[in-house]
């Protein structure tokens, strides 16, 4: 049986009649914005998805409180894909023909959204992925958005900073999974142009438990400066314990596949000094009053610490990008027809998200730039921002 997970106090299956009973009638007067969600909130990568639900539960709830989009209230049907890609194709062809969504958000992981594209392409119904890989939307798909920096984006602003510390020999090691996969080619593309020589790459399944005979021939490497961890979920973690036990004194770097709260507390102290590039939501608290996005991150922390006494993810944070790009193509379109849409999310969606500053057109449904990027270590068990741009 499908799974539809909802842990706030109006579930997803019964959201619109607790919600519906609080409009205004003005508010019910225009059909409902049907919004669609695939989350991993359990398996693997767990901690890529249980924020980035809660995230958009937490706005559909004030919104509709608030009168809803644009007179309309909104439905949200979620699921949880249990960070499976052949699940994933399922629920979201649930989600056009059973539940008939206007948009969908998610899913959280690459080989997840891979495995939904052509169906919504088909369909003709918008998606704003949650997933990293660049092969999301490189090519461009008509009905293919994402609201999180490329792999290919990331690794290009970690290339900049190992320069900047003279590292130009590095090994890589990456899952075999559709992001580990997406990033390493990234990795090797960019390498040559970046004046980095990739000495060597190693890969691990998985379900892979231990990563030391791949760790142990990296290390052996003559003229080795640091290692690019091209992974996440939990082998990921099990190689950056695997580091530390091995006692690898190169930098190790990190995408923004590990960069949460979550991967530090697993990891242990087997994270410390790593280094990573991701958004400033990590930092939220270290950013000058300045930066434009300094006011978008502190509202969003606060309300979702208020309503669930804790810290969101930067995977929670691409959910919060994702809804308010799909709530302002609402407004400014006046529509829920899904093409009208499309044509909003692509064209004049111009705002400052939690992920960066997002201006999305024909050729580029991401919008977002690296220099939003924020290098980031991990020191004493906490992040620290270390370059602003």
């Amino acid at each position: 049986m499908l799974k539809l997970r909802n842990p706030m106090k109006c579930l997803v299956a019964t959201a619109v009649v607790c919600v519906s009973a609080l409009l205004p009638a003005a508010a019910q007067t225009k059909p409902p914005l049907k919004i669609g969600g695939c989350f991993s909130v359990t398996g693997p990568a767990s901690y890529a998805g249980v924020g980035a639900m809660k995230t958009v539960e937490m706005y559909v709830e004030a919104i509709n409180a608030a009168g809803g989009i644009d007179g309309r209230k909104v439905e949200f049907r979620g699921y949880d894909d249990e960070s499976d890609a052949s699940r994933a194709n399922t629920l979201v062809k649930r989600l056009i023909e059973n539940d008939k969504v206007h948009v969908i958000i998610g899913c959280s992981l690459t080989g997840p959204t891979m495995s939904a594209i052509p169906l919504v392409e088909r369909a003709g119904i918008p998606m704003v992925s949650l997933g990293a890989g660049s092969a999301i939307v490189e090519p461009v798909k008509k009905f293919v958005f994402k609201t999180i920096h490329t792999d290919a984006m990331v690794v290009s602003r970690l290339y900049d900073h190992m320069l900047g510390r003279g590292i130009k020999s590095i090994g890589v090691i990456a899952g075999s999974d559709a992001f580990g996969r997406s990033c390493l080619s990234a990795a090797q593309k960019l390498a040559p142009e970046k004046g980095v020589k990739i000495l060597r790459d190693e890969s691990y399944n998985p379900k892979d438990t231990d990563m030391t005979v791949q760790l142990t021939k990296l290390r052996q490497e003559p003229g080795l400066q640091a290692v690019l961890n091209c992974g996440f979920g939990e082998p990921a973690i099990i190689a950056t314990k695997n580091y530390k036990q091995l006692g690898i004194t190169v930098p190790h770097y990190g995408t923004h596949g590990l960069a949460s709260n979550d991967f530090v507390r697993l990891a242990g102290g087997a994270a410390e000094d790593m280094i990573m590039a991701n958004v400033s939501l990590l930092v939220w608290d270290q950013l000058p009053t300045s930066d434009p996005q300094q006011p978008v991150v502190q509202a969003y922390v606060k309300a979702y610490r208020a309503k669930f006494n804790e810290d969101p993810s930067f995977f929670a944070g691409t959910a919060h990008d994702a809804f308010f790009a799909i709530r302002e193509a609402v407004r400014r379109s006046g529509s829920i027809e899904s093409a009208k849409i499309r044509d909003a999310i692509e064209k004049g969606n111009d705002f400052v998200g939690v992920t960066g500053h997002f201006r999305m057109n024909e050729t580029d449904h991401v919008g977002l730039t690296p220099d939003s990027l924020r290098i980031v270590q991990v020191k004493n068990g906490r992040w620290k921002l270390v370059e602003k741009e």
